[in-house]
């Protein structure tokens, strides 16, 4: 955990960080806590962070917790009981309906990780609410804890992580009270969710999100930008590694000028057809001299990049077709190279103890089963983005 005192930013690496900080900050709260997440485990230390909401809302504190409907299916009944009595709202963003995620539209899912406490302290960054040893695609533990990282902050950004969160949940009020035909509740609600959210870009940090309609390709840009100005280094963690044209041109074109560009990418994967089209990609990376390290020590997670040692992104934000055209999604931007490098530093030390090099000679010699298996996975993952509607 490294902080720096100038900003009150903290990166935290893992629920072994996050977990604790975010406890201490909800037993302590005085007037609300707002919590986002993809993911809404019970189990293991994720249970400890639901019995602080339950904590909270019995003391008076106003609690507001959004899960996602497809991270989070279904909470287990006892926790349901125990939020409805404790006086937790909880809400589920797009509930899977008929046809469940066969249609494309039910693809646009609620990805991002926020919280905020009493307005005056706010988290945001990749790790869902769950235990950093399990996994809910395998049983048993995991053989070491899931990488993955957020930060903690406070100051300006504050501000804009609480407008964000409340007009998502006013949104979902308002769908809430349509549904219940109870008209006027529903207008008020949506007057309050009709506020422009105000993005803070005061001091050496930055809010981006993406969504649908005023914010779809903020993160992307950012990314962009940061690597098109690279002078020295682009380190760069992604569990699911699929960029669009324009973003893997900036990748390719700054490792052409001398920038050494390292990807810490899945090894040990979760799921088979976007492991399998981000290594279609290795061929035109390699040959330009990018480096590729695949993560076998346990679960990649991470949404993160270190630009120049100063440049720094934390966040929800895969570099890939949902996440840059479909989902919600958060992450914070940071220049401070004491931040930076602490986030480099545990980069690359993951690059060095838990990851395997991609040789590219080896990648180019691999057999034709294996060449037909990744292109077939990126024409079926195009074909998906194809029936978004998108252009990518």
């Amino acid at each position: 955990m490294q902080q720096h005192a100038a900003h009150d930013i903290c990166l935290l690496r893992g629920a072994v960080d996050l977990f604790p900080a975010l406890i201490q900050a909800m037993d302590a709260a005085q007037r609300d806590v707002r919590l986002e997440t993809y993911i809404f485990d019970t189990a293991g230390a994720a249970a400890d962070v639901a019995h602080a909401l339950v904590r909270a809302a019995q003391r008076g504190v106003t609690v507001c917790l959004v899960v996602d409907g497809v991270g989070t299916r279904d909470l287990p009944a006892v926790w349901r009981t125990r939020f409805d009595e404790a006086g937790v709202q909880w809400r589920v963003y797009a509930p899977l309906s008929g046809g469940g995620l066969w249609w494309p539209s039910h693809w646009r899912r609620l990805h991002r990780k926020l919280c905020v406490v009493d307005g005056a302290l706010a988290f945001c960054g990749g790790i869902n609410i769950l235990d950093d040893f399990l996994d809910p695609h395998v049983k048993g533990l995991l053989p070491s804890a899931r990488l993955d990282y957020a930060v903690s902050l406070r100051g300006p950004l504050v501000e804009a992580v609480h407008d964000t969160m409340t007009q998502l949940w006013s949104r979902l009020e308002a769908v809430r009270e349509l549904r219940s035909n109870d008209v006027v509740g529903a207008l008020d609600a949506l007057m309050s969710a009709d506020q422009t959210v105000h993005l803070s870009t005061k001091g050496t940090a930055q809010l981006l999100l993406r969504d649908n309609v005023r914010h779809r390709v903020h993160i992307e840009r950012a990314y962009r930008k940061a690597i098109g100005t690279a002078h020295q280094d682009i380190v760069l963690a992604c569990a699911y590694f699929f960029p669009g044209l324009r973003l893997r041109r900036a990748l390719v074109m700054a490792a052409l000028r001398g920038v050494r560009v390292r990807l810490l990418l899945q090894g040990h994967y979760e799921y088979f057809l976007p492991y399998r089209a981000s290594r279609q990609l290795y061929g035109q990376l390699l040959a330009a001299g990018v480096e590729i390290y695949e993560y076998h020590a346990s679960f990649l997670h991470a949404k993160v990049a270190v630009i120049d040692g100063h440049w720094a992104t934390v966040g929800s934000s895969n570099l890939d077709p949902l996440s840059l055209l479909l989902a919600r999604e958060a992450n914070v931007v940071m220049r401070d190279a004491t931040l930076a490098q602490a986030l480099q530093d545990s980069l690359v030390d993951a690059m060095h103890s838990g990851s395997v090099l991609v040789d590219p000679q080896a990648f180019l010699q691999r057999g034709w089963w294996q060449r037909g298996i990744d292109m077939m996975a990126s024409w079926v993952l195009r074909f998906g983005v194809f029936l978004t509607g998108k252009r990518y």
